[in-house]
């Protein structure tokens, strides 16, 4: 891809970064709901299950890790097949260079090619830098749920944003 970007489905290679990015959210943030950190374990069947329909990318520039994009399961009913949820979690640092956008037009094009119909993504409402994210590229807020989580002693929302593909 140009400008040294480029995504790679996640291998064993990637666990050990997958994971020290998302525990820096859980530890560090409300972007996670997790209060306490993941193992290697819990990540690798979250990110390497095997089902070829819920993918998930390394986000490299340069060759060097610098996030992860993934498609997971809505929900356990076939209803919902069509419907992936999508994440996008970048290495502490990394914000503010384009890569989130970068990721989001590769996994909606990825998700095309897999014949899913409608995308959402779920964000606490602190977090504001996705929730521009999502609605800068057409994402719709579709739900909003107060105080569905408590961290760091606070009473936390998150809202739900959905786009047609």
């Amino acid at each position: 891809m140009a400008n040294g970007l480029s995504f790679m489905e996640i291998g064993e290679e990637h666990l050990a970064e997958v994971v020290d990015i998302y525990n820096y959210y859980v530890l560090n943030t409300t972007v996670s709901f997790h209060t306490e950190p993941l193992d290697e374990a819990v990540m690798r069947q979250s990110v390497l299950h095997g089902d070829p329909r819920f993918q998930s990318y390394a986000i490299l520039q340069d060759g060097v890790m610098q996030g992860y994009v993934l498609i997971a399961r809505h929900k356990n009913k076939q209803a919902y097949d069509t419907t992936g949820e999508i994440s996008i979690y970048l290495r502490p640092g990394s914000g503010g260079q384009g890569l989130g956008g970068k990721a989001l037009s590769f996994i909606e094009k990825r998700a095309a090619e897999l014949d899913f119909h409608v995308l959402v993504a779920t964000v606490c409402s602190d977090n504001e830098p996705s929730r521009r994210l999502f609605t800068r590229h057409g994402y719709e807020q579709s739900a909003l749920f107060k105080e569905i989580g408590n961290k760091f002693g606070r009473w936390l929302d998150i809202a739900s944003y959905q786009k047609i593909i």
